[in-house]
């Protein structure tokens, strides 16, 4: 029995953390927005697809790899990498 008295307890707590953490979290993104503006935080499965002109590399795991199926139309891109790694070729 005493044990069933603790459950309700137990479960208001869970609560009031849970409801703690989601204010912190939230006091936090709106911090990072002021800071950085607005969508510097991102937060996953809210991503916008952005339609936008590429230019296919010729490889298509690197297509792949870049998300967008090339390399973004009106960008400027930086290839980097150690020598001899064949970034010009």
């Amino acid at each position: 029995m005493a044990s069933a008295n603790r459950e309700p307890q137990d479960d208001k707590k869970e609560d009031k953390r849970s409801s703690d953490r989601a204010k912190s979290l939230d006091t936090a993104l709106a911090q990072i927005e002021r800071q950085f503006g607005k969508g510097s935080v991102m937060k996953m499965g809210d991503r916008k697809a952005v339609a936008m002109e590429v230019i296919p590399t010729g490889s298509v795991a690197l297509d792949i790899a870049l998300g967008v199926g090339g390399l973004p139309r009106g960008r400027v891109v930086e290839i980097y990498g150690p020598e001899s790694s064949g970034k010009t070729t």
